[in-house]
This record gives C-alpha cells, structure tokens and sequence, in this order.
C-alpha cells in the first residue's frame, strides 16, 4: 500500500517510544541459546523481531508470549534439524542465524526478497564460517545459502568488518559455544562499531564471557560456555524514534516522545543532540525527549557512523535548515535494504530537495523555506527511507505519495499511528 503524506504545520502529543528492534532481536537470540527458560518484558514487534520469533521457533525454541512479555525456553547449542529458514527480509536475522545455523548439519536460508535483501552480500561472513569448518553453498554471497556445519573447531579466525558489523555479531554469538577457544581479528574498518557494544551488553547479561581490545578490532573467545536464561527488559528505540523527532523538529511542535534512556549504548540516540546542534528547542531528562520545535534549524556536519540508523532522518531535517549540512563516513549507508545514499537522494531531489552525494558523504543544502512536494517517489522496499520521506512529506508545500509505504512494518508497524496521534496528516491508499 501507498501512503499521501499532506503538509503539517504543527504536531502536538505525547507518545512512548517504540521497544528497541535491535535489543529485541539480540534477546531472542540468547534467549534462544540458552537452555533454561528466559523472559523478555516490552519486546519490539516488527517484521524484523519477528522474524527472528519465527526462526527461533522453527530450531527448537519454545517460544510464549503475551501483551507484556516473551517467555522462551531455548535449545543451547544443539538447535533442531531443520531444512529451511525463512528470514524474511531481515539482513541482521539472517547473518546471525548464518552463524548458529552451522552447528546444524545443513540448513538453507531462502530468499524471499530477491529485489532487497536478495542482492545484499553477505562474503565476509560466509569466509569467517568457512574457517571455523563450516562447507556453504551461495550464490556469489547471495542467497539463497545452503551451511553445512555440525562440528565448527574454533581457533583463530578473521572477518572483514567494512561492509557491515553484522559479520563480527553473528561470530560473537557463535563462538563461545565451541569446543575451543577462539580468537578474532577483524580486518579492515569495523563500520558501526557501537552496534558491536550493543551485542558484547547483551551476550554479557546473557552470562558469556568475551575478551575485546578496546578498539574492539580483536576479540578472545574461551569456548565451551553455555548461555545462562535470565529476565530481559527492552529499552526504546532510538532508530525508530529519530524519524518521529525529526517530523517534530521540522515543524512547529510540542511533543514529548517517552521511554529513551540518556545512557543507552545504542549509537542513534545520537539524534538529540544532533537536533540540539541545529538549534531545535528540546529536552532530554528520565528517559523522556520534549520536542517543542519552532521549524527553524542551522545546517550542521555529523559523522554518521555512530549512528547509521539515524542518518536518513538526520538528512530530512536538514533539507530545511539553513545552510548546508555534511553526513560523512557513511558509506555503510550503501549496503542496507537498499542504496540509501544514491536511492534516497534520488527520492529526495524528485521532492524538490537540493542534495549531493560522494561514495561516503550525503551533502544537504538547506532550503528552509520548504520543498515543493506534489509527487510520487519510491521508497524502494526500506523502512528507513520511508519514514524519512514523510519527515519531508510533512513540511512541502503540496502532498507527496510514498510508494509501498508498508514496508515500514519491517521495523515500525505503528509508525503512521504514530504520526496521526501527533496530528499528522497521512492517509493509506492502494
């Protein structure tokens, strides 16, 4: 479905935070690996989470829930033989399960999503598992992937870490339930290295001892641990949360956006003091942003690689600052559900925004006097594009149709019920 986002001169309300997808997916994940029962309160709901739900589940997890909690009862290191995973459109689900699919002895991951999650590579991770012992089938690092695995040896291994930290993840989560010790070194760049602390956080509460250098480019893995099953709790999402900020950022507003911890590892939260750099008039105290916004924003530069799921809300704010605004290192930005540098951009010029692109930098010369709006543009099947655009739909002076808008359900199925409590005008069409 498509969605008409009509130009908002204000957003008024007062809204709690969606949980955090990527804490979500993380719990499930240990919880899974445990072998007692764990609980998890406030888990996100979104394709992604759910996806891992489903995968969980289908290698011998027992997995109950309801409004409140996720209770799930784990199976270790021994997952069940099962033929096929399905993770949807899912890039961290899948490179995770890559990992703990290769205790089993042959499991196919299917590709569901040909035209999204289908052409994203995945090489450096398929090379590391390969050294742990593993034999895999691929399609030039595509899927659909075929692991066989069953007895993985440990020892020293390498993984790239410039196209994404998912790689490293999925190795972290593996490695210590092998029968020796293991040492990684991750070549090149590490790209979203404070995601990396959001996985070492919970592995940790999940009982696991893991050796990181400060620079967190090499890593001692005893082996022969076992996850303990523990009570979770999931914050906010701060990458989620960026894009209604924003919204509220590039009108006049007054809206208070609840359950964001000041302290959280996740690098996103990045985003309030990122509107406090463009002069947005703000709040940030016990977990609870106050957004009182006036529409009028300065340009800024920002290194985008502490906060990579932030970035494209960040760039649709700035389209109305004044001045021109530079997100650089961000070439990441390049291998996610879609280019979301030159993809993005494109959307943005066709709305009447002036931007530039470079290999690793978005450039934005701000037009605080609004866009034109009045078309049609494509999110080309990404959440975070989508919730972008309508930052952008809300301040042009005529409406904009954002195609296939529910695809925003990846990460935030409630987004546009979000947007319409505070106010906004957006309606679904087919």
């Amino acid at each position: 479905m498509d969605v008409i986002v009509t130009p908002t001169p204000r957003l008024q309300g007062d809204i709690q935070a969606l949980s955090s997808k990527n804490y979500t997916t993380r719990y499930l994940l240990v919880a899974a690996l445990a072998e007692g029962t764990s609980t998890i309160y406030y888990p996100a709901h979104s394709e992604d989470s759910d996806a891992m739900r489903r995968c969980i589940r289908d290698l011998g997890a027992v997995v109950e829930e309801d409004e409140e909690k996720i209770t799930i009862t784990g199976f270790g290191s021994r997952p069940s033989d099962v033929k096929e995973l399905n993770v949807g459109n899912a890039g961290a689900v899948l490179r995770f399960l890559m990992a703990i699919a290769s205790l089993s002895p042959e499991v196919t991951f299917v590709n569901t999503y040909p035209d999204s999650l289908g052409k994203r590579p995945h090489d450096d991770l398929i090379v590391s598992l390969e050294q742990l012992g593993a034999s895999i089938e691929h399609n030039e690092g595509k899927l659909p992937i075929t692991i066989r695995g069953g007895q993985l040896k440990g020892g020293k291994i390498t993984v790239s870490g410039n196209i994404s930290s998912q790689f490293l993840s999925a190795l972290l989560f593996l490695t210590p339930m092998l029968e020796e010790d293991s040492e990684i070194e991750v070549l090149h760049d590490l790209k979203s290295k404070i995601v990396i602390g959001q996985t070492l956080e919970v592995i940790e509460q999940a009982g696991i001892v893991i050796h990181a250098s400060e620079d967190l480019m090499h890593y001692r893995i005893p082996g022969r641990q076992k996850y303990e099953a523990k009570t979770y709790r999931v914050q906010g999402d701060y990458p989620g949360s960026a894009a209604v900020l924003a919204a509220a950022a590039v009108t006049e507003s007054d809206v208070t956006l609840r359950g964001l911890e000041e302290k959280s590892k996740q690098g996103e939260r990045a985003i309030v003091d990122v509107l406090r750099m463009m002069n947005v008039p703000l709040t940030h105290d016990n977990a609870v942003v106050r957004v009182q916004g006036n529409g009028k924003l300065k340009a800024l530069e920002f290194d985008g690689d502490v906060a990579t799921d932030a970035v494209l809300a960040m760039v649709a704010a700035a389209v109305f600052a004044e001045g021109t605004s530079r997100f650089y290192n961000v070439e990441n930005l390049r291998y996610k559900e879609c280019d979301r540098i030159t993809d993005y951009l494109n959307e943005l010029r066709k709305a009447g925004a002036n931007v530039e692109e470079r290999q690793s930098e978005i450039i934005v010369h701000g037009r605080p006097e609004g866009v034109e709006g009045g078309v049609e543009i494509d999110a080309h099947y990404d959440h975070r594009v989508i919730m972008a655009l309508t930052v952008v739909g809300l301040r042009s002076k005529q409406p904009i149709r954002i195609r296939d808008a529910h695809h925003v359900a990846k990460s935030y199925p409630i987004y546009f019920d979000h947007l319409k409590a505070l106010g906004a005008q957006v309606e679904w069409v087919e």
